[in-house]
C-alpha cells in the first residue's frame, strides 16, 4: 500500500504516507462547504502535476549535470460547477536568474520530460492545462 486516509469529521482527513509516516491534512473548500484550513483534494491534485513536472524535469536536470534548485511553480485551479470537478490547471513557471541562460537545447528537453510527466498524462483529457514557460521563451 501507498498511503491510508482517516476521516477526522468536520470534512477533513488525515493522508499518511506509509512508508516513511509524513502525513499531511485535508479539508473541504470553502466554496464546498468546508473551512478551507488545508489543501483540498482537488488542490492536491493541481499541486500534484507542478510537483510531478518539477521532479521528472529535476531528474532529467541531474543527468545532465546541473540541478533546478529554487525553480517555482505557481498553480491555479479553476473549478466547474456542474458537475463539479476541476476545469482548468494553469502552471506559472519561475526560474532563479542562474537558470534563465540556460541553452535553448535543454530548455526544449526539459520542457518536453515535464510535459511527458505521470500526472499530466493520466488528467482527463477535458482538463484544460496550460504551462506558462515564459520566462524560459
Amino acid at each position: 500500500m501507498t498511503s491510508s486516509v482517516i476521516y477526522e469529521g468536520n470534512l477533513r482527513t488525515i493522508c499518511t504516507h506509509l512508508k516513511s509516516g509524513n502525513n499531511f491534512e485535508t479539508d473541504a473548500p470553502i466554496d464546498n462547504n468546508g473551512k478551507g484550513e488545508r489543501f483540498s483534494p482537488t488542490d492536491l491534485m493541481a499541486t500534484s502535476l507542478a510537483t510531478c513536472m518539477l521532479t521528472v524535469m529535476g531528474i532529467k536536470a541531474r543527468s545532465l549535470g546541473f540541478d533546478l534548485n529554487g525553480t517555482k511553480i505557481e498553480v491555479l485551479k479553476t473549478m466547474n460547477a456542474n458537475p463539479r470537478r476541476i476545469a482548468s490547471i494553469d502552471l506559472d513557471f519561475h526560474f532563479p536568474d542562474s537558470l534563465k541562460q540556460t541553452d535553448e537545447k535543454t530548455k526544449i528537453i526539459l520542457k518536453k520530460v515535464g510535459e511527458g510527466c505521470p500526472v499530466l498524462l493520466s488528467l482527463h483529457p477535458e482538463i484544460a492545462v496550460k504551462i506558462n514557460w515564459a520566462e524560459w521563451n
